[in-house]
């Protein structure tokens, strides 16, 4: 290709969109355009670079016996429905694009194809016989997120390769799963990239288990943990560890003392000269199930602990599928959780008894209930508006809005029946003329269908788990249930009964020791999510009623795998991984081009014709090579050359009066004068063909 004919045009400066080098280098060097927030156009650079990655991904995928299609992007509501995650991907995490049709038909944009791949296999397998198979595809998918940043990493719009694997077994869903470690890893190799393999959450997809692919770079979105001994890697989010030992207390016997301005842990241990180790903080979070009811959740923990959020959800939503929060005195069978928030002041406002004041910073495991307002049968107009602000975030004139359509006249109080069939009718007939559009008519419903089935803080106690690291602590410090108070010597079974359920919730860090090895410390570094495999299990096959008849005549439902890999996102992260301060250095798998050719002097006949001469031999080689032939300066062209990252550069400068010609290596600014007649042989031999 000639650069004169190609749809490219680099930028001088950095778009001021751009947070990251290589979402900058992207931008600058023309091979992406940003069309909306999320959403960037592939141009022709570009697109070379992801067909590449495409053909190695592909190549490994059918060398394991994975089976190519093509699925569909728009995606029917019923599906979702019935694998459970519809109110999931739309209200709680709120990824799905949603949308209905003109016959009122609920569908959304695929961020994910498990429902899908699960449908065609409860009505194409019937038989073992047809076990194991493999199918995979490569497709465009889309998430709605809240803010999409750092340009094909984080986008609305993007490239995935999603495999969904069908067994009879877990051992033979095991052997798919080693499989598609082992074509991970050669795809990423191929790729040139450094990486990663570690333990990760199975987050929304679901399953017993799962592992990441990691890029590594320092402006990777995840953190990773690993030891020196290379026996360990996790993101974060599900890392395991040692913590530090506790130390001893020096506190005894129990008394309580007055701790002013001792809000924080840090403030508290210095007033009262003792280790973090020694105290136990109860953190409150609130946690909203698919009957849109919320949890009041209070967490004891070791002082110099954090809550890892991710397995505090993992471990309320086992609680919930195990039916233990029944046990627990809750009346509702739980699914699924829409949300989990730290609690905070806004929230507390509509939760906490006016006549109340929470003890923030001084609370004790101990927290009496009876902080928990019950349902009025009244809602004043300042407790609803509050509801709307800071529980559901609507905007001042949505919030206007929504008091003119329920009342015209302002009154200070709304029964609360008035208020559940008000909202009731919303489901059917929305008085849409006082609120304006249909979008804000949804908004309106969505956030305050809760109240349908009554006060969403409907159960009067609080959750009480503790995590591991404060079971065993003795006279240890904790608050007093009073401001300016904290207590010392505290014992559990003593002063502070020990909550029922003891979790493991706490966050791994940086300098624990590893449980494989306590003489290995944990180390830290920044990847970018590149992979995602899952072990499924029978979580969609059982929901969705996808059986297979086994041997002995019996019906069972398909055990399953998914295999996730993000093809435009491993594209920019090859680039965060590999740049300098000239530009990009793309691997040399992956280069849109293997070389460019660069004619210092266009109106030169000699260079052209020399230029002419190495384009087409390289070419007809199967060096895939650009040329220059672009009327610019020299210096502009070897610094566009630079920007591209194209790995090799060849100038037919003034050394052809010679024979030769100037050979630069982009990634490592080696230059070589070659003989004309051995630049294809050279070439050949290092791009290894």
């Amino acid at each position: 290709m000639r650069l004169s004919q190609m749809l490219w045009v680099t930028l001088r400066d950095d778009p001021a969109e751009a947070e990251i080098k290589s979402h900058k280098l992207l931008l600058r060097a023309g091979y992406i355009r940003r069309i909306t927030s999320g959403v960037y156009a592939y141009l022709p650079l570009m697109w070379r670079v992801l067909q590449k990655i495409s053909g190695i991904v592909r190549e490994e995928m059918n060398a394991t016996g994975a089976q190519e299609c093509l699925l569909p992007q728009l995606q029917p509501a019923e599906l979702w429905q019935e694998s459970g995650r519809w109110d999931t991907y739309t209200q709680a995490e709120g990824i799905m694009f949603a949308l209905t049709d003109r016959l009122d038909r609920s569908l959304g944009l695929g961020p994910t194809h498990e429902e899908i791949i699960t449908a065609i296999a409860r009505e194409m397998i019937r038989s073992y016989r047809q076990l194991p198979l493999h199918l995979y595809q490569m497709q465009t998918k889309f998430r709605d997120e809240i803010r999409p940043r750092f340009g094909l990493m984080r986008g609305r719009e993007f490239i995935m390769k999603d495999g969904y694997s069908f067994h009879t077994s877990e051992e033979s869903l095991k052997e798919t799963y080693r499989d598609m470690d082992r074509a991970y890893r050669n795809i990423f190799t191929r790729c040139g990239l450094e990486f990663r393999s570690v333990d990760a959450d199975s987050g929304a997809i679901g399953g017993s288990g799962s592992q990441e692919f990691m890029v590594l770079a320092d402006a990777g979105e995840d953190e990773v943990l690993y030891t020196p001994d290379g026996n360990y890697a996790a993101n974060v989010e599900k890392a395991e560890s040692l913590p530090p030992d506790a130390v001893a207390s020096p506190f005894s016997p129990y008394e309580k003392r007055e701790s002013p301005g001792t809000t924080t842990i840090e403030k508290l241990c210095k007033f009262l000269k003792c280790s973090p180790t020694q105290v136990v903080k109860n953190v409150l979070y609130e946690a909203t199930y698919t009957d849109v009811s919320i949890v009041l959740v209070l967490i004891s923990i070791r002082g110099d602990q954090e809550v890892n959020e991710i397995k505090l959800l993992n471990e309320l939503i086992k609680l919930a599928n195990q039916n233990e929060l029944v046990k627990l005195g809750y009346q509702d069978e739980f699914t699924n959780i829409l949300a989990l928030n730290a609690s905070n002041e806004d929230s507390q406002k509509i939760w906490v008894k006016e006549a109340d004041a929470l003890p923030l910073g001084y609370i004790a495991p101990d927290l009496k209930d009876e902080y928990i307002r019950k349902p009025p049968a009244e809602l004043s107009r300042q407790y609803l508006e509050n509801l709307l602000k800071f529980k559901y975030q609507f905007p001042a004139e949505l919030i206007e809005a929504t008091f003119n359509s329920l009342r015209p006249n302002e009154s200070d109080n709304f029964a609360l029946s008035d208020l559940l069939n008000f909202f009731k009718q919303c489901k059917t007939n929305w008085p849409g003329q006082n609120i304006g559009s249909q979008d804000a008519a949804l908004r309106v419903f969505l956030g305050l269908s809760a109240l349908e089935e009554g006060y969403p803080y409907k159960y009067h106690t609080f959750l009480r788990l503790v995590d591991r690291t404060a079971v065993d602590l003795k006279n240890f410090v904790t608050g007093s249930n009073e401001t300016d108070y904290h207590v010392v010597g505290a014992n559990w079974g003593k002063q502070f009964p020990l909550p029922a359920k003891t979790v493991d919730i706490r966050k791994a860090r940086p300098g624990d020791r590893a449980i494989h090895d306590p003489n290995q410390i944990l180390q830290t570094a920044r990847g970018i999510e590149v992979g995602h495999i899952f072990q499924l299990g029978t979580k969609y096959s059982a929901a969705m009623g996808a059986t297979y008849t086994n041997e002995q005549g019996e019906d069972l439902p398909l055990v399953m795998g998914c295999y996730g890999l993000g093809v435009s996102r491993l594209a920019q992260s090859a680039i965060e991984q590999s740049h300098d301060k000239d530009g990009m250095i793309w691997p040399v798998a992956i280069a849109p081009y293997h070389a460019i050719v660069s004619v210092p002097n266009v109106k030169d006949e000699a260079q052209m014709a020399v230029a002419e001469q190495l384009y087409t031999s390289l070419n007809q080689a199967g060096v895939e090579t650009l040329l220059d032939d672009r009327d610019e300066r020299a210096g502009v062209k070897f610094k566009d050359a630079d920007l591209v990252g194209i790995p090799f550069r060849i100038v037919t400068g003034r050394g052809i009066a010679e024979g030769k010609v100037e050979l630069v290596n982009r990634a490592t600014k080696e230059t070589i004068n070659l003989d004309i007649d051995a630049v294809v042989d050279y070439l050949r031999n290092a791009i290894s063909l």
